[in-house]
């Protein structure tokens, strides 16, 4: 049994027995302690638990605003690895506790907000659904949310790049790396509903045919667009937040990894890693992260 194995289960006794702590809150820390486990994992850093640095922590959380993470969720983290830090120095397995210096990250306060689940859904919820525009625009704002893209992914999105079939869309990303991410039924449905209500009675263009989203001069809707859409929609709410296209691929990566998604899931999702087109039906990432989107999105349960 590794090191990193011994000390989580001594931990679970820890928090179960002495600290009478619930299963949901057990497994809460657990999972902090695994996501720094799989950080460390993925950057190839062999260390077990007692050999950490306080620069091996303060990186990690610095991997997690660049996912996207909120404050909040960061601020929970830490707390988690602090408890199980403190936890080792109780045993005498540390002689001092690393994290004892650790802070969120200064770079956090330029991150948007992060909207709840019902935050979202009361968002998607005050479209007026007899304008056409509005069955347009659900149907963009469901897919930035089920799959967390860059609102220049969003625009540039093609109608043959969606695999209804197999629930996959195929995106270009930087550097026009693509990549395939899951997206939910409830996606998938209002995208079908847009193309054969409203997309197929704008203005058609050859130049423009493959292109998903177009505004009503049947050309490609613009990143100003967007944002303003969700703007108006956040004020007509009430919603008290700074928000922006961007917001939805913070609460999609916030809300599948409080939710336990690992963290090679989030990242290949968000265009951290390449994926060709040939792998939609052979390659095995594929399948985990589809199941992955299942167990931990709000809008694949």
């Amino acid at each position: 049994m590794s090191t990193w194995n011994l000390y989580t289960r001594n931990f679970i006794s820890y928090l179960k027995i002495e600290k009478s702590l619930s299963t949901n809150s057990v497994d809460a820390y657990l999972h902090d302690v695994e996501l720094l486990q799989q950080y460390l994992s993925l950057e190839n850093i062999n260390l077990n638990a007692d050999e950490l640095k306080l620069a091996n922590f303060e990186n990690f959380i610095a991997h997690l605003h660049d996912l996207g993470l909120s404050d909040r969720s960061q601020a929970r983290i830490i707390s988690g690895l602090k408890a199980f830090y403190k936890f080792l120095l109780t045993e005498d397995i540390i002689k001092s506790d690393p994290t004892e210096l650790l802070e969120g990250p200064k770079l956090s306060k330029k991150l948007p907000d992060t909207l709840s689940f019902n935050e979202i859904e009361q968002l998607i919820g005050a479209l007026d659904l007899s304008k056409p525009e509005n069955i347009r625009n659900k149907a963009m704002l469901e897919t930035l949310y089920s799959s967390g893209l860059r609102v220049s992914e969003l625009i540039n999105l093609r109608i043959s790049h969606i695999y209804k079939d197999v629930g996959y869309v195929r995106v270009i990303g930087k550097g026009n790396k693509e990549r395939l991410i899951p997206i939910g039924n409830e996606a998938l449905k209002h995208i079908g509903i847009y193309l054969e209500h409203v997309r197929n009675k704008l203005p058609q263009y050859p130049k423009y045919s493959d292109t998903l989203f177009l505004n009503k001069r049947g050309t490609p809707i613009s990143r100003v667009m967007v944002f303003i859409v969700i703007k108006d929609l956040a004020k007509k709410i009430n919603l008290n937040k700074t928000i922006s296209p961007h917001t939805f691929r913070h609460s999609f990566a916030t809300h599948l990894i409080e939710g336990g998604a690992d963290l090679r899931a989030v990242q290949q999702m968000l265009g951290h890693a390449s994926i060709t087109t040939t792998e939609i039906y052979t390659h095995l990432d594929q399948q985990y992260l589809k199941e992955s989107m299942s167990l931990y999105h709000p809008r694949f349960k």
